[in-house]
């Protein structure tokens, strides 16, 4: 695509060190309009001050959206309907999040008649793939600038550099001398990367988290919750009737004082190197939990076990980026069709770090039986000497196998 082809640029702007300078470079680089697109997904204060940034930059068109409700009831319970979890830790917060803005990048290019969208991820991350693949689908003849494949601003010190010459204001941290973490925020989670967290072995330094307090200074107290679930969706707190946005809010609060979320992980980017970065998701630590409790009480076997092992592939679909294609889209149909029974209530204990699920119950959907279950007097309800040839049957080919082998 030709510098000059491009008239009029929609990027995804937070108004942090990266974006304000991409706006500047699109700008100078481009002589182009550039519409800024911020969208509040629950990183709090950030989208205010973003849009004064970008006016302060003289933008004419700016488009700051609240899009918590459809962050929450389309993208994060759909992703915990499937108990999605990648490599074994990553509970996905930054991956579900490119998808939703991704959508709007391009609903809003088609509304201000822009030629391009743009964004601000990094050509070493998973960020720019995500962005582009969502958009790609989305309209297959979009136009995408990605300033860091083509410029040369390639360490944070350049970045702040490039900001001191155009007046573009940045917040230093350690004594001023170092760049600020690289952090991605939204309603499920934080994450922190780069600094000191570039070096595997270091471990975080507390003051770096911000949602959730040390496990070690957690109340000495358990905290209790119980969780209402309807068709696979928390409905209410502790009784209490709440929305999507309500729920991941309450469970975040109650998580992060009880020191429940955080993760330090190193992961396999989709572009091939292996990344460090730390995570708080307490209400996303807390869904996944009671979602797996209630399932395990309303689900037939063969279809929580067939969930199970459709969820890796489902994980790693969402982290890649391909959350808008077809066999995400299967996938997510097979799992939605197991919701229907997912109905009822999970207690759940909290303490210094940990989830204890310690009750569970539903009243009209649960294949928890008591009376065959029981280790007392059962009344015939189940027969053991079944037990025999059901194992066996089952038995059979492994018998066969070692007389026909000389075992």
């Amino acid at each position: 695509m030709s510098v000059s082809a491009v008239k009029k640029v929609v990027l995804a702007y937070s108004g942090g060190l990266d974006t304000s300078i991409i706006l500047k470079w699109l700008e100078d680089e481009y002589q182009c309009e550039v519409v800024t697109f911020t969208a509040d997904i629950g990183q709090g204060g950030e989208v205010e001050a973003a849009r004064a940034k970008a006016q302060s930059a003289g933008v004419k068109e700016i488009y700051i959206e609240d899009l918590r409700e459809e962050f929450v009831r389309d993208f994060v319970f759909p992703m915990f309907r499937a108990n999605a979890v990648y490599e074994g830790e990553y509970l996905l917060g930054t991956s579900i999040a490119r998808p939703l803005i991704a959508k709007r990048m391009v609903e809003i290019a088609r509304e201000t008649g822009a030629d391009a969208v743009s964004h601000g991820a990094t050509g070493k991350g998973n960020d720019q793939v995500r962005f582009e693949l969502g958009a790609y689908a989305l309209n297959p003849e979009i136009r995408i600038i990605a300033p860091w494949r083509e410029w040369d601003l390639l360490s944070r010190e350049k970045l702040m550099a490039y900001a001191e010459r155009h007046g573009i204001p940045v917040e230093l941290k350690r004594e001023g001398k170092k760049s600020p973490y690289s952090m991605d925020a939204n309603l499920l989670h934080i994450s922190y990367e780069g600094y000191d967290l570039e070096d595997p072995w270091n471990e975080p330094s507390e003051d770096m988290w911000r949602w959730t307090v040390s496990p070690q200074k957690a109340p000495d107290r358990p905290t209790y919750l119980e969780l209402t679930y309807r068709q696979g969706d928390i409905t209410a707190v502790d009784g209490v009737a709440m929305g999507p946005v309500e729920v991941l809010e309450t469970l975040n609060r109650v998580g992060g004082e009880n020191g429940i979320g955080r993760d330090d992980i190193v992961e396999n980017r989709y572009v091939g190197m292996k990344s460090r970065g730390c995570y708080e998701t307490p209400g996303g630590s807390i869904m996944l939990k009671a979602h797996r409790a209630i399932e395990s009480l309303t689900l037939d076997r063969e279809a929580a076990h067939l969930k199970d092992e459709l969820m890796p592939r489902y994980a790693k679909l969402v982290y890649n980026g391909y959350w808008w294609s077809p066999e995400r889209e299967m996938l997510q149909a097979a799992i939605d069709q197991t919701q229907s029974v997912v109905n009822g209530e999970v207690r759940l204990k909290l303490y210094k770090g940990g989830i204890m699920v310690v009750g569970r119950e539903s009243d009209s959907q649960s294949l928890f039986d008591e009376s065959i279950a029981t280790f007392e007097e059962d009344q015939g309800a189940y027969d053991q000497k079944d037990a025999g040839g059901f194992i066996k049957l089952n038995a059979l080919r492994l018998r066969v196998a070692g007389k026909r082998r000389g075992l």
